[in-house]
């Protein structure tokens, strides 16, 4: 617990000194079904974009991650809703996910949007210069 403490407090202030120069944009990949991992997620985008107002933030979720954009079942529901009116954060789910798992956007979070390819999705964003956190346990 020390090591991942002193982790991100590391990432935290070498973001912190990055951030001072420019905007960055980072895209969070969230694949696990462990409630821990998507409150984590949550808290990392909600601390980050407090922090950065000017940066934005794309949260990637699909395989094992839907039940954290269906409503009545997130364990962070409520902070995704607060984060997604931000119109620098943005929550998308896999399109191919929702198929596999029987869901249809109606079941969605408010403000969770859809995208075709998960994956797709995030090699696009680091193509275009987005960083890459994936988020696990």
């Amino acid at each position: 617990m020390k090591l991942f403490t002193t982790f991100v407090l590391a990432f935290l202030c070498t973001f912190n000194v990055l951030s001072q120069e420019k905007p960055v944009k980072i895209v969070f990949d969230v694949t696990s079904d462990n409630t821990k991992v998507h409150q984590a997620a949550v808290r990392h985008v909600k601390a980050m974009s407090a922090a950065y107002p000017d940066s934005e933030f794309e949260v990637v979720m699909y395989s094992g991650a839907m039940d954290m954009v269906l409503k009545g079942k997130s364990s962070v529901e409520e902070d995704m809703k607060a984060l997604a009116d931000n119109d620098k954060v943005s929550f998308v789910i896999c399109q191919g996910t929702m198929k596999r798992h029987g869901v249809d956007e109606s079941e969605l979070i408010e403000g969770v949007t859809t995208v075709p390819d998960g994956i797709l999705e995030i090699i696009q964003k680091q193509q275009e210069g987005w960083g890459y956190i994936k988020e696990g346990q």
